[in-house]
Parts: structure tokens; sequence; C-alpha cells
């Protein structure tokens, strides 16, 4: 879903292309999404570049990382995986972004191993052998004198031996890493510095100002300033919970009891139809910028417990409905408890993965996982993620909802993607 086109250094929608002070030639770049340190490791897509963006140093690079995770990253090894130019004979393109934590939980020993190997499996994917890395750990400054600060120092030192590391394991995978840079922070004025030699360093420009940055915006993606502010979003409302869970058993008895008439007459048809309806409904309510309330979240319970309305709202990520359902998931997400909860999060990853935004996809999938472990269609598409599935595959899956809606007598609209 992304693609790669000609386009001036104005407000495009594609990631940044580095002209490396290492020597790396200028790159055309499209942009991507990728998470190793999660447990959902992979992200990748970004249907919202449309272009390519000229970028002459690597402080635009590090500046453009924000917008193409969706959230500052802190304390982490960002690394871009480029890949051939289509047709051959382009120049590379970024096709994904990993990051790592610094501090993971196995610990540093074999850190550069673990990462080259995770890095190793995209490349594959991706027919890619070059990568770039950058560092962000606000415990490290640029090289200097031990004794100005000889903590960060020592920091920054440990940085390019892990960089070095990473360099001779990638090597043993055919993959080159052919620049990297560390960083104390990704914000207007610091100071960023070479990892594998090369001349001097620079200053980040304001990342608010790039042009990746207002591209994102503009496409309607928000940038979070950490990774935990975006978790954030899908945490439980306890309040909310307690109210929706006041009204789950009425809603549940009369969805039971609408099913056994529908059933003894013959018009399951009809059946499913009302309460896909109620569910259009509520999300056209939702796009007028009203949330529903928890005796109308409970009444959506049970139309998204029915397998055949599940099926077709996979559709709308497809269509001009795509927003607002996501809003609606999001609610949902936020307001159920336990295997309920998973349903609403599949729906949110699956929207959020054909988009290709997809830091979002797989936080929502780790939510529908963790409520459901057994999810059937949040584990096809965790796997999807973790194996670097591009969307293209999914879009039979939307199809299909499509199809099914319009069995049921239901227009959903044109699929626009």
């Amino acid at each position: 879903m992304t693609t790669s086109a000609e386009l001036p250094t104005t407000l495009g929608h594609s990631a940044p292309n580095p002209y490396c002070a290492s020597g790396l030639p200028r790159r055309r770049i499209r942009p991507p999404l990728a998470n190793c340190s999660d447990p959902t490791p992979f992200y990748r897509g970004g249907n919202w570049a449309r272009s390519p963006l000229r970028i002459d140093d690597p402080g635009e690079l590090i500046v453009a990382m924000p917008p193409m995770l969706g959230f500052v990253p802190e304390r982490s090894l960002v690394v871009a995986v480029l890949r051939a130019g289509m047709p051959p004979g382009m120049s590379p393109v970024i096709d994904a972004v990993a990051r790592f934590d610094l501090e993971p939980p196995g610990g540093r020993r074999g850190m550069a191993a673990r990462i080259a190997q995770c890095l190793s499996h995209i490349c594959a994917a991706e027919q890619a052998d070059e990568v770039l890395a950058v560092v962000v750990d606000d415990r490290a400054a640029a090289p200097g004198p031990p004794e100005a600060h000889p903590r960060r120092v020592a920091r920054a030192a440990l940085h390019t031996a892990l960089v070095a590391a990473l360099d001779k394991r990638l090597a043993t995978h055919e993959v080159m890493l052919a620049g990297a840079w560390g960083v104390p922070a990704i914000d207007v004025g610091e100071h960023w510095w070479p990892l594998l030699g090369g001349p001097g360093g620079g200053v980040l420009p304001d990342p608010a100002k790039s042009s990746v940055a207002l591209a994102s915006v503009l496409d309607g993606r928000p940038i979070h300033a950490s990774r935990a502010e975006l978790t954030a979003v899908l945490a439980p409302d306890p309040e909310l919970c307690e109210r929706v869970a006041a009204h789950l058993d009425g809603a549940f008895e009369r969805a039971r009891d609408r099913y056994v008439r529908a059933m003894r007459h013959g018009e399951l048809d009809g059946y499913h139809r009302s309460l896909l309806e109620n569910v259009l409904w509520q999300i056209a309510h939702t796009a007028s910028g009203a949330l529903p309330e928890p005796p109308e979240i409970a009444e959506l319970v049970g139309a998204l417990r029915e397998p055949v309305v599940r099926g077709t709202l996979y559709a709308l990520a497809y269509t001009d409905h795509a927003a607002a359902a996501e809003r609606l998931w999001v609610r949902m997400v936020r307001a159920l408890p336990g295997p309920d909860r998973a349903d609403a999060a599949t729906l949110l990853g699956y929207g959020a993965y054909v988009r290709g935004d997809g830091p979002f996809a797989g936080m929502a999938l780790d939510v529908a996982l963790a409520a459901d472990p057994f999810h059937s269609m949040a584990g096809l598409l965790e796997s999807g993620l973790r194996s670097g599935m591009r969307p293209g595959p999914l879009r039979r899956v939307g199809r299909s909802g499509h199809e099914m809606a319009a069995d049921l007598g239901i227009d959903l609209g044109p699929l626009i993607r």
C-alpha cells in the first residue's frame, strides 16, 4: 500500500531521504513502520506515503523517526530497512522501520545478535540488503573530553560498541549497516553524532517543522510524545467499564430472545441485518462527534459476538467510514472487559494495519490477545505483523466483509483503498 513517486521538497507524504555524512547516496524513501522490541516485533506499511522526499543530512532522517513510528522514541535503537527501488536501477527506498529497547527484558548480553537476527528476517522478507540505524538515549552525549560528562560519554561509547557489533553480525547475514548516528533526544537543537566514524555531526532541526511530521498531521496521524502515551489510548477506563458491565446481562438476554425468534421464523438474515444496521448507525453517530453511552455499548457487544456481523465490519477499514469506525472501536476497547474486548481491539488493529499505522495495529492486537489469547483473527493478524506481511493480502478480508454485507441487503459504499 505504500507508493513512491517524484515530488519536490514540500509538504510531501513520505519518510525522509538522507544524504548521509558517511557518504551514502541520496535516496528515495517511502515510509514504513516496525517495532522489534515489543511482543509484536515487526510493523510495516504506510499508505500515507504518497511520494518521496529529498533530505540532505542525517538530522532530517532522525527528526522523521517520530512520524514514521507514530510516537517519539526514547532509549531506543531505531533501524530503517532499505529495499531496492523499483523498477531496477532506481535508488533504494525505506521499506520498514524497526525499534528496539536499549534495555531489553533479557538484558544486553547477546543484544546485537538478537537484533541482527530480527533484522535479517525483515530484510529477507523485503528483499533488502542495507539498513540505517539511529540510537536515541538521553543518558549519552557526543564524543568529547571524558571529564566534561564522563557518564554520558561512557554511555555513548557503549552505543558505539553496540553498533560495531551489530555491523559485524549483520554482515554475516549479508546485510550492510550503511550508516549509524546517536542523539540524546529527538528535539530541536539536540546534537547528533556518527557512530560508525565519519565527519563531525550536527544539530537537529525542529521536528515539528519536518515535512514528514507535517504530512503526518495533515493525514490525521497524531505523533504521540512517547510510546506510553500511545499505549494509554487503549487503556481501560474503569468507571466506563463498570457502567457498561451493569447493562451487559440485560443486553445479552434481549439479543438471545431476538435470536431465538429469528431462528424459529427462519429470519436469521433479518436478525443479522438489524444488528449490523445498529452498528452502522452508531458509527454514523460517532462521525458526528458523539460517542455511545454504556447501554448502547452493551447492545453493540451483542452485535460483535455474531461472526456474520463482525465479519462484515472489517470492510469498513476500506470505506469512508474507517475513521469513525476506529473511534467507535477505541471507545469499546476502553469500555469492555475480557473476551468481548478482543473483538473490538481486533477490528481496531485490522483498520490500523491496512492503513499502515503499524505501531498502533500491534498495540491493538496485543490488547486483543491479552483479552482472548485464542482469538483466531487477532492471532492471524499478529502473525502477519510479526512476519512483515504487507497490508495488501488483507484486502480480501475486507472484500469478503463487503460481500457479506451485500448479502444481508446493506450497501457499505465503495471500497476506496
